[in-house]
Protein backbone atom coordinates (compact mmCIF):
# COMPACT_ATOMS: atom_id res chain seq x y z
CA UNK A 1 0.00 0.00 0.00
CA UNK A 2 1.64 3.85 -0.55
CA UNK A 3 2.41 5.53 2.15
CA UNK A 4 0.42 8.44 2.40
CA UNK A 5 2.05 9.99 6.05
CA UNK A 6 3.88 12.42 4.90
CA UNK A 7 1.90 13.60 1.49
CA UNK A 8 1.15 16.77 0.71
CA UNK A 9 -2.65 18.59 0.75
CA UNK A 10 -3.96 18.07 -2.23
CA UNK A 11 -8.06 19.23 -1.46
CA UNK A 12 -9.07 18.10 -4.95
CA UNK A 13 -7.40 14.57 -3.89
CA UNK A 14 -6.63 13.94 -7.50
CA UNK A 15 -10.08 12.11 -8.38
CA UNK A 16 -11.40 13.92 -11.72
CA UNK A 17 -15.07 13.18 -10.42
CA UNK A 18 -14.71 15.39 -7.56
CA UNK A 19 -15.25 18.75 -7.88
CA UNK A 20 -11.89 20.67 -7.91
CA UNK A 21 -10.98 24.03 -5.96
CA UNK A 22 -9.74 26.76 -6.52
CA UNK A 23 -7.12 27.06 -4.12
CA UNK A 24 -6.03 31.34 -5.11
CA UNK A 25 -9.85 32.21 -4.25
CA UNK A 26 -10.15 29.78 -0.88
CA UNK A 27 -10.05 31.72 2.17
CA UNK A 28 -7.94 30.14 4.82
CA UNK A 29 -10.47 31.06 7.86
CA UNK A 30 -12.81 28.41 5.86
CA UNK A 31 -10.00 25.79 5.91
CA UNK A 32 -9.81 26.39 9.88
CA UNK A 33 -13.60 26.12 10.43
CA UNK A 34 -13.55 23.05 8.42
CA UNK A 35 -10.62 21.38 10.86
CA UNK A 36 -12.86 22.46 14.07
CA UNK A 37 -15.99 20.86 12.53
CA UNK A 38 -14.12 17.78 11.74
CA UNK A 39 -12.60 17.38 14.85
CA UNK A 40 -15.83 18.42 17.05
CA UNK A 41 -18.67 17.41 14.57
CA UNK A 42 -20.66 19.77 15.94
CA UNK A 43 -21.35 23.17 15.09
CA UNK A 44 -22.22 24.43 18.57
CA UNK A 45 -18.88 23.30 19.92
CA UNK A 46 -17.41 24.34 16.90
CA UNK A 47 -18.67 28.40 17.34
CA UNK A 48 -17.12 28.05 20.71
CA UNK A 49 -13.98 27.15 19.84
CA UNK A 50 -13.56 29.44 17.29
CA UNK A 51 -15.24 32.63 19.44
CA UNK A 52 -17.58 32.69 16.40
CA UNK A 53 -21.27 32.26 16.88
CA UNK A 54 -23.43 29.35 15.39
CA UNK A 55 -24.84 31.39 12.25
CA UNK A 56 -22.23 32.59 11.41
CA UNK A 57 -20.54 28.78 11.56
CA UNK A 58 -23.42 27.66 9.40
CA UNK A 59 -23.06 29.95 6.85
CA UNK A 60 -19.02 28.80 6.83
CA UNK A 61 -20.30 25.07 6.62
CA UNK A 62 -22.55 26.22 3.77
CA UNK A 63 -19.39 28.04 1.60
CA UNK A 64 -17.24 25.20 2.46
CA UNK A 65 -19.49 22.98 0.53
CA UNK A 66 -19.88 25.20 -2.24
CA UNK A 67 -16.19 24.94 -2.54
CA UNK A 68 -16.03 21.39 -2.53
CA UNK A 69 -19.14 20.37 -4.18
CA UNK A 70 -19.93 18.13 -1.49
CA UNK A 71 -22.22 18.27 1.98
CA UNK A 72 -19.07 17.26 4.06
CA UNK A 73 -20.91 17.15 7.41
CA UNK A 74 -24.18 15.38 7.48
CA UNK A 75 -27.10 15.57 10.87
CA UNK A 76 -26.23 12.81 12.28
CA UNK A 77 -27.90 11.03 15.84
CA UNK A 78 -25.07 13.14 18.01
CA UNK A 79 -24.55 15.82 16.06
CA UNK A 80 -23.11 15.21 12.93
CA UNK A 81 -20.91 12.72 10.61
CA UNK A 82 -18.37 13.67 7.96
CA UNK A 83 -19.08 12.36 4.34
CA UNK A 84 -16.14 10.66 2.80
CA UNK A 85 -14.82 13.63 1.35
CA UNK A 86 -14.77 15.39 4.48
CA UNK A 87 -12.95 12.02 6.08
CA UNK A 88 -10.56 11.86 2.99
CA UNK A 89 -9.72 15.38 3.59
CA UNK A 90 -9.44 15.36 8.12
CA UNK A 91 -5.73 14.31 8.13
CA UNK A 92 -3.95 16.57 5.03
CA UNK A 93 -5.82 19.39 6.52
CA UNK A 94 -4.76 18.88 9.83
CA UNK A 95 -0.94 18.39 8.81
CA UNK A 96 -0.74 21.60 6.31
CA UNK A 97 -2.50 23.65 8.83
CA UNK A 98 -0.06 22.32 11.10
CA UNK A 99 2.85 23.16 9.18
CA UNK A 100 1.46 26.70 7.94
CA UNK A 101 1.35 27.40 11.76
CA UNK A 102 4.61 26.63 12.48
CA UNK A 103 6.20 28.63 8.83
CA UNK A 104 4.56 31.10 10.71
CA UNK A 105 5.28 31.51 14.42
CA UNK A 106 7.50 33.58 15.40
CA UNK A 107 11.27 32.03 15.45
CA UNK A 108 12.06 30.58 18.98
CA UNK A 109 15.76 31.31 20.72
CA UNK A 110 18.69 30.21 19.61
CA UNK A 111 20.86 28.14 20.96
CA UNK A 112 24.46 28.07 20.19
CA UNK A 113 25.08 24.40 21.87
CA UNK A 114 22.92 22.16 19.87
CA UNK A 115 23.35 24.40 16.71
CA UNK A 116 24.16 23.20 13.44
CA UNK A 117 24.64 25.84 11.18
CA UNK A 118 27.09 26.70 8.51
CA UNK A 119 28.40 30.07 8.27
CA UNK A 120 29.90 31.75 5.75
CA UNK A 121 31.89 34.96 6.14
CA UNK A 122 34.22 37.10 3.35
CA UNK A 123 37.29 39.02 5.04
CA UNK A 124 40.49 39.82 3.93
CA UNK A 125 43.73 38.59 5.39
CA UNK A 126 43.70 41.00 7.52
CA UNK A 127 39.86 40.79 8.46
CA UNK A 128 40.46 36.87 9.35
CA UNK A 129 43.39 38.55 12.05
CA UNK A 130 41.75 41.04 13.53
CA UNK A 131 38.28 40.12 13.56
CA UNK A 132 37.83 36.16 13.11
CA UNK A 133 40.76 34.78 14.69
CA UNK A 134 40.29 37.01 17.97
CA UNK A 135 36.17 35.43 17.66
CA UNK A 136 37.12 31.60 17.09
CA UNK A 137 37.78 29.93 20.25
CA UNK A 138 34.61 31.99 21.62
CA UNK A 139 32.67 30.75 18.96
CA UNK A 140 33.82 27.23 19.31
CA UNK A 141 33.69 26.99 22.68
CA UNK A 142 29.35 27.94 22.85
CA UNK A 143 29.03 26.26 19.61
CA UNK A 144 30.86 23.24 19.14
CA UNK A 145 28.49 21.98 16.37
CA UNK A 146 28.75 24.67 14.28
CA UNK A 147 30.90 25.29 11.17
CA UNK A 148 32.61 28.40 10.06
CA UNK A 149 34.03 28.98 6.30
CA UNK A 150 36.04 32.07 5.80
CA UNK A 151 35.93 33.00 2.12
CA UNK A 152 37.90 35.36 0.07
CA UNK A 153 37.19 38.91 0.01
CA UNK A 154 35.87 40.35 -3.23
CA UNK A 155 34.42 43.85 -2.25
CA UNK A 156 32.78 44.36 -5.64
CA UNK A 157 30.94 41.19 -5.20
CA UNK A 158 29.59 41.11 -1.43
CA UNK A 159 26.18 43.27 -2.41
CA UNK A 160 25.17 40.24 -5.04
CA UNK A 161 26.67 37.20 -2.44
CA UNK A 162 24.46 38.65 0.42
CA UNK A 163 21.65 38.48 -1.54
CA UNK A 164 21.85 35.21 -2.96
CA UNK A 165 22.80 34.12 0.52
CA UNK A 166 26.60 32.92 -0.54
CA UNK A 167 28.09 34.91 2.76
CA UNK A 168 26.42 35.50 6.00
CA UNK A 169 29.05 38.19 7.20
CA UNK A 170 31.39 40.36 5.42
CA UNK A 171 34.40 42.25 7.36
CA UNK A 172 35.33 45.67 5.82
CA UNK A 173 36.26 48.99 5.87
CA UNK A 174 33.80 51.09 6.28
CA UNK A 175 34.68 53.96 3.92
CA UNK A 176 34.83 51.19 1.34
CA UNK A 177 31.55 49.46 2.32
CA UNK A 178 29.28 48.88 -0.36
CA UNK A 179 25.56 50.01 -0.42
CA UNK A 180 22.73 47.84 0.30
CA UNK A 181 23.84 46.39 3.51
CA UNK A 182 23.40 46.37 7.13
CA UNK A 183 26.32 47.82 8.65
CA UNK A 184 27.66 47.89 12.24
CA UNK A 185 30.99 49.37 13.27
CA UNK A 186 33.37 47.04 15.16
CA UNK A 187 36.55 49.44 16.09
CA UNK A 188 38.74 52.17 15.06
CA UNK A 189 42.37 51.16 13.94
CA UNK A 190 45.28 52.78 13.43
CA UNK A 191 48.48 52.27 11.88
CA UNK A 192 51.99 51.82 13.92
CA UNK A 193 55.38 51.27 12.29
CA UNK A 194 56.64 47.12 12.84
CA UNK A 195 60.13 46.03 12.00
CA UNK A 196 62.39 42.94 13.17
CA UNK A 197 64.16 43.60 16.65
CA UNK A 198 67.61 44.03 16.48
CA UNK A 199 66.79 46.30 13.56
CA UNK A 200 70.35 48.63 13.53
CA UNK A 201 68.53 51.46 12.54
CA UNK A 202 65.57 51.45 15.26
CA UNK A 203 67.14 50.85 18.50
CA UNK A 204 64.57 54.19 19.19
CA UNK A 205 61.80 55.70 17.47
CA UNK A 206 63.37 57.42 14.32
CA UNK A 207 63.00 60.95 13.18
CA UNK A 208 61.43 61.88 10.25
CA UNK A 209 64.46 62.18 8.22
CA UNK A 210 65.57 58.34 9.68
CA UNK A 211 61.68 57.27 8.80
CA UNK A 212 62.06 58.48 4.92
CA UNK A 213 65.96 56.73 4.95
CA UNK A 214 64.14 53.55 5.85
CA UNK A 215 62.81 50.69 3.18
CA UNK A 216 59.68 49.92 3.43
CA UNK A 217 57.38 47.19 2.05
CA UNK A 218 53.55 48.35 1.36
CA UNK A 219 50.24 46.52 1.27
CA UNK A 220 48.39 47.20 -2.30
CA UNK A 221 45.93 44.95 -2.93
CA UNK A 222 45.81 45.11 -6.69
CA UNK A 223 49.50 43.47 -6.19
CA UNK A 224 51.21 46.32 -7.97
CA UNK A 225 51.28 49.71 -6.11
CA UNK A 226 54.05 51.16 -4.09
CA UNK A 227 52.30 54.23 -2.42
CA UNK A 228 49.65 54.30 0.11
CA UNK A 229 48.31 56.59 2.49
CA UNK A 230 51.76 56.81 4.35
CA UNK A 231 52.98 58.24 1.34
CA UNK A 232 50.01 61.42 1.16
CA UNK A 233 50.81 62.18 4.38
CA UNK A 234 54.60 62.33 3.43
CA UNK A 235 54.00 64.46 0.79
CA UNK A 236 52.15 66.93 2.54
CA UNK A 237 54.87 67.48 4.86
CA UNK A 238 57.45 68.01 1.39
CA UNK A 239 58.97 64.60 2.43
CA UNK A 240 59.19 61.13 0.66
CA UNK A 241 60.05 57.46 1.78
CA UNK A 242 61.98 54.58 -0.21
CA UNK A 243 59.61 51.70 -1.24
CA UNK A 244 61.32 48.37 -2.04
CA UNK A 245 58.44 45.66 -1.75
CA UNK A 246 54.50 46.04 -2.93
CA UNK A 247 52.94 42.50 -1.87
CA UNK A 248 48.66 41.84 -2.07
CA UNK A 249 48.48 40.71 1.88
CA UNK A 250 49.13 42.14 5.63
CA UNK A 251 50.15 38.67 6.91
CA UNK A 252 52.24 38.20 3.73
CA UNK A 253 54.01 42.12 4.80
CA UNK A 254 54.67 41.54 8.42
CA UNK A 255 56.60 37.84 7.47
CA UNK A 256 58.84 40.22 5.23
CA UNK A 257 59.70 42.90 7.66
CA UNK A 258 60.19 39.95 10.24
CA UNK A 259 62.79 38.19 8.25
CA UNK A 260 64.34 41.07 6.55
CA UNK A 261 65.61 44.52 7.37
CA UNK A 262 62.41 45.78 5.31
CA UNK A 263 59.88 47.91 7.72
CA UNK A 264 55.94 48.65 6.86
CA UNK A 265 52.85 50.63 8.62
CA UNK A 266 50.47 48.19 9.31
CA UNK A 267 47.23 47.99 11.18
CA UNK A 268 48.35 48.06 14.88
CA UNK A 269 45.89 45.01 15.58
CA UNK A 270 47.47 43.07 13.03
CA UNK A 271 50.84 44.13 13.72
CA UNK A 272 50.41 42.99 17.51
CA UNK A 273 49.60 39.84 16.53
CA UNK A 274 52.27 39.74 14.15
CA UNK A 275 55.46 36.98 14.90
CA UNK A 276 59.01 38.27 14.49
CA UNK A 277 58.56 42.32 14.93
CA UNK A 278 58.07 44.88 16.96
CA UNK A 279 55.77 47.82 17.33
CA UNK A 280 57.29 51.21 17.28
CA UNK A 281 55.82 55.21 17.41
CA UNK A 282 55.86 56.62 13.86
CA UNK A 283 57.18 60.15 13.52
CA UNK A 284 54.49 61.02 11.47
CA UNK A 285 50.25 60.36 12.24
CA UNK A 286 48.62 58.34 9.83
CA UNK A 287 44.90 58.36 8.98
CA UNK A 288 43.20 54.87 10.47
CA UNK A 289 40.55 53.57 9.43
CA UNK A 290 36.97 52.13 10.84
CA UNK A 291 36.44 48.23 10.52
CA UNK A 292 32.66 47.35 9.70
CA UNK A 293 30.31 44.03 9.49
CA UNK A 294 28.61 43.96 7.20
CA UNK A 295 24.85 41.77 6.36
CA UNK A 296 21.37 41.55 4.25
CA UNK A 297 18.28 42.56 5.71
CA UNK A 298 17.25 39.17 4.96
CA UNK A 299 19.00 37.91 8.11
CA UNK A 300 18.86 40.91 10.06
CA UNK A 301 16.31 39.25 12.50
CA UNK A 302 17.28 36.10 12.57
CA UNK A 303 18.37 34.71 16.01
CA UNK A 304 21.03 32.65 14.93
CA UNK A 305 22.54 35.59 12.88
CA UNK A 306 21.88 38.09 15.71
CA UNK A 307 23.50 35.60 17.99
CA UNK A 308 26.94 35.42 15.35
CA UNK A 309 27.38 38.94 15.19
CA UNK A 310 27.23 39.68 18.83
CA UNK A 311 29.51 36.89 18.89
CA UNK A 312 32.11 38.94 16.81
CA UNK A 313 31.83 42.18 18.29
CA UNK A 314 32.13 40.94 21.31
CA UNK A 315 35.53 39.40 20.68
CA UNK A 316 36.50 42.38 19.29
CA UNK A 317 35.46 45.01 21.21
CA UNK A 318 39.10 45.15 23.66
Amino acid sequence: MPDTKNAPLQLDLHRPALHRVDLQRLDLNLLLTLDVLLAEQNVTRAAARLHLTQPTISAQLARLRDTFGDPLLLPGPRGMRPTARAEALREPLRRALEGLQLAVAPAGPFDPATANHTWRVAASDYGEAAVVLPALAGLRDAAPQTRLAVVEMHPARLTGQAERGDIDLAFHTVAGSPHGLRRRTLFAERYVLVARPGHPRLKRRPTLAQFCALEFVVVSHDGAGFEGVTDAVLAMLGQRRRVALSVPHFLFAAAAVASTDLVAMLPERLARQAQGVKVLAAPVEVPGYEMAMLWHERLHRDPAHRWLRETFAAAVAG
